[in-house]
């Protein structure tokens, strides 16, 4: 039997204890399709005297997880620590420098430093695997190396984040507000103490700008990300939208136009007989079109154990088959350093809801304005009267430039009937 792979893990948190599960319950299995034994070597966490529900008997601790890079007897570093900078960029970049291969699930290291990262491993004839960074168990990175690879992708788009997604479920199916049901799903676990890189939509921009890079072979590029977080989205929105025939998605979206490429995270309208609609609870998705392939969708557990623990070894068994290939599918020299599309120039449709005061002449103030930039009116949903004088009016458009929009939103803001900061959300059309 050929050598075994030997593995030292960084990190044995969540994502950690599952690869250790994984190895241990899977080991003739990946033993069989790896072609030869996936042998976990060495670990290193913060505190060792946690208690895990894993059985380390044999492996060995190392107390500054800088060791694995140097240490002789380990082959391929895991990095399950996190974060963009600190030790984790430390330790992949020694680790690389020694000539081991590295894979890894810090989506956010790879969105500051991949271009980096990626020269690094090719200088070193070393494998820079990452599957586990982007939609957890989803093999989205797979598919754009490997199943696509024959296409020039056109644009993708997907939900790429959980807790967000379940929130705006949640929201929809009971009716009630985000910060009841934010407050719900951190006490259920499925958001964190402190949600903002979740919310705010951080975490999906990390994933957009990973998959824009594979997709494109572009450097990725994190700071050409336009991104807006799903606080401002109330429950009379999601109910408005459902009238209109649309359901409320934080999408992350990726497209090359003629400015550059586009790279946008918000939430968006997508009408109810498109397939992402129906993405639920704490599921992603990720829709690839391709010019041969046409469109394509993949689906499943964005997180969690178990779907994270998956993709990490699933990268395990390529670099024990030797199966190597650029980490942004093209060589990192050839890695296009493209220029992020400005939001100003986008072109789409929106759905603004204004909260005004139900009084002659408000709506013919509005239609001026709009009129005065040239944006042409879709549809208009106007309620009935209300005890405190104030009525929502939501108005769709017909696709116009994101810059008019904008304009427009700042002087509609401005009237005195209306009673808060217009409600602006992009309306896609797949």
């Amino acid at each position: 039997m050929n050598s075994p792979l030997k593995i030292g893990i960084a990190g044995l948190g969540t994502v950690g204890a599952g690869v250790v599960k994984l190895l241990a319950e899977h080991d003739k299995l990946l033993a069989l399709r790896g072609g030869r034994p996936l042998k976990l070597v060495a670990v290193s966490a913060r505190r060792k005297a946690r208690k895990r529900d894993i059985d380390l008997t044999g492996v060995r601790w190392e107390n500054d997880p800088m060791a694995l890079a140097t240490a002789p007897d380990v082959d391929v570093v895991v990095e399950l620590i996190g974060g963009s900078g600190g030790v984790a960029r430390r330790l992949v970049q020694a680790a690389l420098k020694a000539g081991k291969h590295v894979v890894t699930a810090n989506k956010a290291l790879l969105a500051m430093h991949g271009a980096e990262l990626a020269d690094l491993a090719e200088k070193r004839d070393s494998i820079l695997a990452f599957e586990a960074a982007v939609a957890g168990g989803i093999p989205i990175i797979k598919a754009l190396r490997e199943g696509l690879v024959g296409n020039r992708v056109s644009r993708l788009y997907g939900i790429l984040n959980g807790t967000c997604n379940y929130i705006l479920t949640t929201m929809r199916e009971t009716g009630r507000d985000f910060d009841v049901v934010l407050a719900e799903a951190q006490a259920a676990g499925y958001a964190e103490a402190d949600p903002s890189f979740d919310v705010d939509g951080i975490d999906a921009a990390h994933k957009l700008a990973v998959l824009t890079g594979t997709a494109f072979g572009a450097r990725v590029n994190f700071a050409g990300v336009h991104v807006e977080g799903i606080r401002r989205v109330t429950a009379m929105d999601i109910e408005l939208a459902a009238e209109l025939g649309y359901r409320i998605k934080l999408l992350g979206l990726a497209r090359e136009t003629r400015y550059g490429i586009e790279q946008r995270v918000h939430p968006c309208m997508v009408k109810l007989d498109t397939p992402i609609a129906h993405i639920e609870g704490v599921f992603n998705a990720v829709v690839v079109e391709g010019d041969f392939v046409g469109t394509t969708m993949f689906q499943g557990r964005g997180a969690g154990q178990g779907p994270t623990a998956s993709a990490v070894v699933a990268d395990l068994v390529d670099v024990a088959r030797g199966r190597s290939m650029p980490a942004f599918v093209v060589p990192a020299a050839r890695l296009a350093d493209k220029k992020a599309s400005p939001i100003d120039r986008h072109i789409g449709a929106y759905y603004m809801r204004l909260m005004v005061q139900d009084r002659p002449g408000v709506i013919a103030a509005v239609s001026s304005i709009l009129a005065n930039e040239r944006i042409s009116l879709e549809s208009m949903l106007q309620r009935g009267r209300s005890q405190s004088g104030e009525v929502p009016v939501v108005l769709t458009t017909h696709e116009t430039e994101e810059a008019a929009m904008q304009r427009a939103v700042a002087r509609i803001a401005k009237l005195g009937a209306v009673a808060e900061a217009p409600c602006l959300i992009r309306i896609e059309k797949f």
